[in-house]
């Protein structure tokens, strides 16, 4: 029966190897909207699209600049409660105060569907400032 064994070349390849992956496995901060940020009329959905894949213990963060009206952070139960603009259920993550400025941040720490909106007036219906994000684990 022949051993295993690693060469000294192969165990430093394997450690080389590990310490990049480490550093590709680092989590994000992410601003929601980029250089948009928070704000009525950007389509939120469509962002969250195209900027992902998000992934375990990313942060995102949701800000909005002074010069416009105030924006809340919900997070929503279900795809229903999305879907439909329904906060009956919904966990108010930030205020309109806590968004504006530096912002919110939230870690994404869980592996499920997050589904974030603005309670604010119309923003959900009518400003498109809602978006589903499902972060996947880092390997």
């Amino acid at each position: 029966m022949a051993s295993i064994g690693f060469n000294a070349q192969q165990i430093i390849l394997l450690v080389a190897l590990g310490a990049s992956l480490l550093t590709v496995t680092r989590a994000a901060t992410v601003i929601v909207g980029g250089s948009e940020n928070w704000r009525y009329g950007y389509n939120y959905t469509e962002w969250a699209a195209n900027t992902a894949p998000f992934y375990f213990q990313d942060t995102l963060v949701f800000k909005y600049e002074n010069s416009t009206p105030p924006h809340s952070v919900y997070l929503l139960p279900n795809l229903w409660s999305y879907s439909t603009c329904d906060f009956s259920k919904a966990k108010l993550l930030a205020n309109p105060t806590q968004v504006k400025g530096d912002g919110f941040e939230f870690v994404l720490n869980q592996w499920r569907v997050f589904y974030f909106a603005s309670g604010e007036a119309n923003d959900c219906k009518e400003g498109l400032m809602k978006m589903v994000i499902v972060p996947w684990p880092r390997f």
